[in-house]
């Protein structure tokens, strides 16, 4: 009886315990769960497959095959890892079969010690080695100086295998020098390169950089423009759509016709080589600097800017253009200058070939200097020369007084000559020590002659033929022209002179002593004034330029009148 009752709880005993068994059975298809301390143990190196993620700890790990039998669901301080990347977060799912992660909550991206990428969910996936972080994304990247870059956006996709992060809904990078915001733009840990795409900000404590695409090295500090851009800085503005600027050193190199734009000046050219801390501008190819209060271009293939003195210098086929008056003067020479005395006053000088045009007076000279605050014009140097119509002036210096946009007079001090070609080989002559001729509109109304003075001129018959030559001397002359032509002349003290026939005329008594024509070397319009003269073979008058480029198109002269 006593054995029948012990097989009897025997029985009993293996059923409680089949049905247990059953339990758990059912329980683990249901929900799986392994305590921290077996799931923190890695695995053995013989299991890991190479390239898969490999969960290396979790507080709870939950498999339901019921659900989906290749997604296991890990919860508590979850560790995972890719190859030499770790992504730790407070739960994750693992889709083991694609290879893929999604993680949620205080998400954090490792690789190495030198990138980290923080947000509150990741999708990951392993075959891509693609990682997609959201919300509140900061990615850290400590630089080889122990420098640290800081990108924070919304979104993030970050490609490990070209090391590569993008963001497309905004996003800000910020470094030790600058900070940099735009719609699009994409970093490179490894290269140290970030370009940036769309409404682009680069702030620095000295200006601030708009642009529609930039480059940036966190490394070297260099800024590389790839679009149109806008510098602003405490001294003015800068265009450029190509080039690079140096944020450490405060220097940069701006192609592709730039801009700069300092005060009332405006500096524009193929390249610009800009040094902000000397406030100085290099300028080459097709350079012009415009002084828009007083004025006046400089145009050439060669130029220098300095803000802090407001000094202007252009080489190299310069030009200057003034159109400040009525009309416009332009000017060449071997090297111009801007040089500002105030506000209100500058002083151009053209050295060496100076040779200008304007529609009412023509000049050649060794050198020339121009201040805006008198418009005054002063030509020195090798005999200059000076053309109204068709009368010629030199002497050893000229000077030219302007009022109301017009030559109001000349003032020759010393040596003063000048001819009028009334026919071919005939012309009336001026000389004396001192001479001041005064204008009327356009052309020579008067002149007056102090000292040694003395004329040759051809008095003319109403049916405009020549009566003979006319020749004075005196001490003092002055004269009047009506209409370009002769119409009186006064000659005093003590006047000397003589009337000779045409057809008793030798050639040495139709020119006084110093009568040179130099009508040759006269420019004859604004373009002409790039041909240098050489016509009196003097050693200082200056060779021929010889240059393929010097045109219209090249010099890109404005159209002023």
């Amino acid at each position: 009886m006593d054995q029948e009752m012990k097989t009897v709880r025997l029985i009993l005993l293996i059923a409680v315990m089949a049905g247990a068994c059953c339990a758990l059975v059912w329980a683990q298809e249901q929900t799986f769960a392994l305590d921290s301390a077996a799931v923190s143990a890695p695995a053995p190196a013989d299991t890991v497959v190479k390239n898969k993620i490999v969960m290396e700890r979790a507080d709870t790990q939950y498999y339901n095959k019921a659900i989906d039998e290749q997604r296991q669901l890990m919860t508590g301080n979850v560790i995972f890892r890719h190859d030499s990347s770790y992504m730790f977060c407070d739960s994750a799912y693992l889709f083991m079969d694609d290879n893929i992660l999604e993680a949620f909550g205080r998400v954090r991206l490792k690789q190495g010690d030198t990138l980290f990428v923080y947000g509150n969910y990741l999708f990951y996936e392993g075959n891509r080695e693609f990682a997609k972080m959201r919300y509140d994304v900061c990615m850290v990247n400590i630089q080889q100086d122990s420098s640290v870059v800081t990108l924070y956006t919304d979104s993030l996709d970050y490609d490990r295998q070209v090391d590569i992060g993008y963001y497309f809904n905004g996003g800000r990078i910020v470094d030790a020098e600058n900070e940099l915001v735009s719609e699009y733009g994409q970093y490179s840990p490894g290269t140290k390169i970030a370009v940036f795409n769309d409404s682009v900000q680069l702030t620095n404590p000295n200006f601030i950089l708009h642009s529609d695409t930039l480059e940036y090295s966190t490394e070297s500090k260099i800024a590389t423009i790839l679009g149109p851009s806008i510098i602003e800085t405490d001294s003015g503005f800068i265009h450029s759509s190509r080039g690079w600027y140096d944020t450490q050193t405060n220097t940069s190199l701006l192609l592709d016709r730039s801009q700069m734009l300092s005060g009332t000046k405006v500096l524009i050219a193929d390249s610009i080589h800009y040094d902000r801390n000397l406030g100085r501008g290099r300028s080459y190819r097709n350079m012009s600097i415009i002084d828009t209060a007083q004025k006046i271009i400089l145009t050439g293939h060669y130029g220098y800017y300095e803000e802090k003195t407001d000094y202007a210098f252009a080489t190299d086929s310069a030009c200057a253009i003034e159109y400040s008056q009525g009309d416009t003067l332009y000017l060449h020479a071997d090297t111009l200058e801007l040089v500002t005395i105030d506000s209100t006053s500058r002083i151009l000088r053209a050295i060496g070939g100076a040779r200008f045009y304007r529609v009412d007076i023509q000049g050649i000279c060794d050198s020339l200097r121009l201040t805006t605050k008198d418009s005054v014009l002063r030509m020195f140097g090798n005999h200059p020369v000076l053309w109204n119509e068709n009368q010629q002036l030199f002497g050893d210096t000229i000077i030219i007084y302007m009022a109301d946009s017009a030559v109001d007079h000349v003032h020759v001090p010393k040596a003063a000559f000048v001819a009028q070609e009334v026919e071919p080989d005939y012309y009336n002559q001026l000389g004396g020590n001192d001479l001041k001729a005064y204008f009327e509109g356009k052309a020579i109304e008067h002149i007056d002659i102090d000292g040694n003075a003395e004329s040759i001129f051809y008095p003319i018959e109403q049916d405009s033929a020549m009566i003979g030559l006319n020749t004075t001397q005196s001490s003092y002359l002055s004269i009047w022209f009506d209409e370009g032509k002769l119409d009186k002349m006064k000659i005093w003290p003590n006047p000397k002179g003589k009337m000779i026939p045409i057809p008793d005329l030798s050639p040495e008594q139709k020119t006084l002593k110093k009568f040179v024509w130099y009508n040759a070397d006269r420019p004859t319009d604004r373009y002409d004034i790039f041909r240098f003269y050489n016509a009196r073979n003097t050693p200082s008058a200056p060779a021929i330029l010889d240059s393929p480029n010097l045109n219209s198109d090249s010099l890109k002269l404005p159209e002023l009148h």
